[in-house]
Formats: structure tokens, sequence, C-alpha cells
């Protein structure tokens, strides 16, 4: 019995995706964190079927609706994820490639389909807000259900 105790008393609580993502938050340097909680605000009240995740070491975003059976791989259901590598706010689109991306906001040409935006502070994301939130739309309408 006291053994038992003993491991139960080392285990760490199970925290669930939303407070995985807040924890990551908590720990970045402020200035990044601040403009990534805004992004994070932006992105999850784009649709209420847009959930949220640490996925390759930074909080992602998905589609959490029914969709039609495909090969994992295929990363159909990542709508974007965070890279912070040295500083850089970076969100990357793994299948922006399919977006019309009118405004501009999406850059790069990656032969995976992938395509990126920076944003460099707050007055970036005040300023590309809108643009974001069409971006994500239009990615949600090209849900295959």
């Amino acid at each position: 019995m006291a053994g038992k105790l003993k491991s139960m008393k080392n285990k760490k609580p199970v925290l669930t995706d939303e407070e995985q993502v807040s924890a990551h938050i908590c720990k970045l340097e402020p200035a990044i964190g601040e403009v990534v909680a805004a992004l994070r605000q932006i992105i999850l009240s784009s649709d209420n079927e847009v959930g949220e995740r640490i996925k390759w070491n930074n909080p992602s975003f998905y589609y959490t609706g029914e969709m039609k059976p495909f090969d994992p791989k295929e990363y159909k259901r990542e709508i974007a994820v965070f890279n912070l590598f040295k500083g850089r706010i970076m969100l990357v689109f793994p299948s922006g490639s399919k977006l019309s991306n009118s405004d501009s906001l999406l850059e790069g040409t990656y032969p995976d389909g992938r395509r990126t935006v920076v944003f460099k502070d707050m007055a970036d994301i005040n300023a590309r807000e809108g643009a974001l939130r069409d971006v994500i739309k239009e990615w949600l309408s090209l849900v295959d259900r």
C-alpha cells in the first residue's frame, strides 16, 4: 500500500490541451507571449470547431469537426502551428497552398504545400487581423466533411 501511495504522489496532474497551450505561452518571453496569446484568441474565435493543442513542441490549431477518412500523414486536420524559433513569431499553415491568399498574407512556396506568415508585434496583428480571420475561414470552407 505504501508503494502505491508513493507512486500516486509522484504523478503530475494531466493538463488539458488548453492548459498545456496556456502553460507554454506563460514560459515565453513576455513580448512574444503577448503576441502569441493575441493570435491564439483570434484563431480560436474564428470558428467554434477550431481546437488547440501542443504539437511539434508549439501551440497548434486544428479542425475538431467531422471529416471524411484520410491518411493522418496528410495533416488535413491541421490549420496552423506556431514556429517560435529564435524569437520569431511565425504561423505555419501546413496546407496553405490550397488557399487563394487573395490578400497576400501567406508567404513562401514550399514543395510540401505549406505557407507561412510572420508577425512582428501587436501593431502588426492589429493591421492584419482581418486577413488572418479570412485565411482561417477559407481554410475551414475547404474541409472535406
